[in-house]
């Protein structure tokens, strides 16, 4: 282990146009659950499956268990940044790290301090009313009874992708772009099995992939370095120097 982190330390110095590509497990360790693992979100014991619930056809004719659901499973309220969210903002203001592309709804690189983020699939933290558009924050939606409503009488949808839903076209673009100019990407807390995301890795073309996951992914033969540990514990490690 040590030798690897010291590797990927190696690598994180020397580079320049580092992006971080993201998913559920860079979380875990803020206490935020993952889909998949065991005990994940999708194996909740729940009237509804969970990928029913959280459909773009189910909000709109289930909008109360809906929002029972999302405020149960998806919205965390006092959770906090890790390791992992500190040392990728410490990286940009370092001017290694470009961007973050992350899969996650939680905001907490931006609260960590990261300023280029791209969600590819939204924000708990943007709140739309779907007649209006005028904009809520996340108590707004949060501490509201029942289904959420505007002032105008229109239900407020939270601006996450639901299934059935397409990604936003410029957030899209921007994360693919950021990735293309990558001279080292870091693929983290990922299974790299949902899509549309999975496949932007496609457009990589620099010189190292490096995927830190606890379990293995179908790209772990293709990375130039593979670690399968907890990712804040990783990122804790490494020591960023001056350029």
């Amino acid at each position: 282990m040590k030798a690897e982190i010291q590797t990927l330390s190696d690598w994180i110095n020397s580079s320049e146009r580092i992006v971080f590509f993201g998913g559920a497990g860079v979380s875990t360790e803020s206490g935020i659950p993952d889909f998949r693992s065991a005990d994940g979100l999708y194996m909740m014991d729940c009237h509804y499956p969970p990928e029913q619930v959280i459909s773009h056809s189910f909000f709109l004719s289930h909008p109360e268990e809906f929002y029972t659901f999302y405020r149960n499973y998806l919205c965390f309220p006092d959770v906090e940044p890790n390791a992992a969210h500190r040392q990728l903002a410490a990286l940009e203001q370092a001017g290694r790290l470009q961007a973050v592309v992350t899969q996650n709804i939680d905001g907490l690189h931006t609260k960590a301090g990261s300023k280029t983020v791209y969600e590819l699939h939204g924000s708990v933290h943007r709140n739309y009313c779907m007649k209006c558009g005028r904009f809520y924050d996340f108590s707004a939606v949060y501490h509201a009874e029942g289904v959420p409503r505007c002032a105008c009488g229109g239900i407020i949808k939270p601006d996450v992708v639901l299934y059935e839903e397409p990604l936003d076209g410029e957030t899209i673009t921007q994360a693919v772009e950021a990735i293309a100019k990558a001279d080292l990407l870091i693929v983290a807390g990922t299974s790299l099995t949902v899509y549309p995301a999975a496949g932007f890795l496609q457009y990589f073309r620099g010189d190292r992939l490096v995927i830190i996951n606890r379990d293995a992914t179908h790209m772990d033969r293709q990375a130039d370095l593979v670690l399968h540990e907890r990712v804040g514990e990783v990122l804790a490690q490494i020591e960023i120097r001056p350029r």
